[in-house]
């Protein structure tokens, strides 16, 4: 694993969390591979729906940790920490992000981002909604 695919990925994690935090789906969507995918609610989500998920989603900090990185040729894995504050009464959501990465000509993008929410019960989970103005996936596939 060389130091300089290390610090490029952990620029790309750190412009997701800041596109997302600033409300910028172009930025947001720049980060991952043309055919990725993000996986929350139950379901996954193509890039054609980034654009209406986030603008369901709420707005706020979007305040993520250091990457633990497997990083492996043109291919990786990886786990990411998160704590997000939404801005309008500060409440938090905490969890974390399972990835997978892939270097394309544009250098390393996201391929698939999943997120488990940590619950106040003790619980991990991915599938619960938390926000009925979230949309549905329109493709499985």
């Amino acid at each position: 694993m060389e130091i300089a695919d290390i610090i490029e990925v952990e620029q790309l994690l750190a412009r997701y969390a800041v596109g997302m935090t600033r409300d910028d789906i172009s930025t947001v969507i720049d980060v991952f591979t043309p055919d990725g995918s993000y996986s929350a609610f139950g379901a996954t989500y193509r890039l054609d729906d980034f654009p209406a998920l986030v603008e369901a989603a709420p707005k706020g900090l979007f305040l993520t940790g250091t990457p633990l990185l497997q990083l492996d040729g043109d291919t990786g894995t990886g786990m990411q920490t998160l704590c997000f504050v939404d801005q309008t009464n500060h409440d938090m959501r905490i969890g974390y992000y399972t990835d997978t990465y892939r270097r394309t000509d544009k250098g390393w993008r996201l391929h698939t981002r999943a997120m488990t929410f940590l619950r106040r019960s003790g619980a991990r989970d991915s599938g619960r909604a938390h926000d009925p103005r979230r949309p549905e996936p329109t493709s499985t596939t």
